[in-house]
């Protein structure tokens, strides 16, 4: 048993000491020495945070304005293919501004971090508000929110 003690340290006790050339730990004996062995995942100037990476949701299912003494609130409800799906916003289009009376939303969602099941349309459903004030709507007769399939317009 001290025998065993002896050669183990002796050759724990060799490695450390290593110039760098040879090395016992089998996970090295392959790379040469200073030989980067991994990849930067982040592009050259790092990434754009000012770009909108989501989507827009696949299916807008139900759209509900709701009048308060301030303006209107906006509900809409999306279904996205799958579970999972976070980050839903109504994105305005247009700079905001309404086009002939139309002010229009996009229903922008990210799409999930992993995995997931499709599930069923119940599980899947995402709710999502915006607030519009009396002054945004001063020249809107109808509000419309855009997914990926389909549209749905409400006046007010």
């Amino acid at each position: 048993m001290v025998r065993i003690l002896v050669a183990l340290s002796l050759v724990l006790g060799l490695t450390a000491c290593s110039d760098g050339n040879f090395s016992l730990n089998p996970f090295n004996w392959f790379t040469t020495p200073g030989e980067e062995d991994w990849v930067a995942l982040e592009p050259e100037g790092g990434w754009d945070a000012t770009e909108d990476r989501r989507l827009v949701v696949d299916q807008v299912t139900a759209l509900r304005i709701e009048r308060t003494t301030a303006g209107v609130i906006v509900h809409a409800t999306g279904l996205p293919p799958r579970l999972g799906y976070w980050d839903a916003e109504l994105e305005a289009e247009n700079d905001g501004e309404p086009v002939n009376g139309v002010m229009s939303y996009r229903f922008r969602i990210a799409t999930p971090r992993w995995a997931t099941a499709a599930s069923t349309p119940y599980a899947r459903t995402v709710h999502v508000a915006q607030f519009i004030s009396n002054a945004e709507l001063r020249d809107v007769r109808t509000i419309r929110v855009v997914g990926e399939r389909n549209a749905l317009t409400a006046g007010r």
